[in-house]
């Protein structure tokens, strides 16, 4: 097994912890000024019971990261609760259940790649690219004078999900979204 830093770990990971295999959901980075020092506050899952947990790890710490083997697939399409991947070697088709994607469906727009990790030969989690391309459907008119650094509104995108987005975006616009934080990157 591979050791990283703590700080590199992000969603869709795979580590060992308390010696089991857990699926990271959720990690973002904390500074607490003064006292103390900074972590990582990681919100993850036991890939065997489906337990989540939310931990703190301190940033100097290094993890496990669990060996799994990692297969290059593309998403194809949703059917019902199921999502349609397909494996870009062997051109196999896989079908996962939508809360087994944990909030991360979101982010899937048609032929986009992914990676998905198969632990004993079962699936056990997905990582999407660190951003993706969605169309804005829905959103309010923009305000007169309104610049890159001022306020945000709600937007609502193709793939359903809401996302904070600066005042000039419009209808229509296609915006580019970190799929780690779910944050308006820019206009693409």
């Amino acid at each position: 097994m591979s050791k990283i830093p703590a700080t590199e770990i992000r969603a869709g990971d795979l580590i060992e912890w308390d010696k089991r295999v857990w699926r990271v959901l959720k990690a973002y980075h904390v500074h607490v000024g003064g006292r103390g020092g900074a972590f990582m506050q990681v919100e993850m899952k036991d890939i065997e019971s489906g337990t989540k947990k939310h931990e703190r790890i301190r940033t100097d710490d290094r993890i496990e990261q669990a060996v799994v083997e990692s297969r290059d697939m593309q998403y194809l399409y949703s059917e019902h609760d199921n999502y349609v991947f397909m494996d870009r070697e062997s051109y196999e088709q896989l079908a996962l259940p939508a809360d087994f994607l944990e909030g991360q469906a979101g982010y899937l727009v048609p032929n986009a790649n992914v990676q998905v990790s198969f632990y004993n030969e079962r699936p056990i989690g997905i990582r999407l690219p660190s951003s993706v391309v969605l169309t804005v459907v829905d959103t309010e008119p923009n305000l007169r004078s309104a610049t890159a650094t001022g306020s945000f509104k709600p937007a609502r995108t193709d793939t359903g999900i809401t996302v904070m987005v600066p005042q000039f975006v419009m209808d229509g616009e296609k915006i580019r979204v970190n799929t780690d934080t779910g944050e308006y990157v820019e206009r693409a």
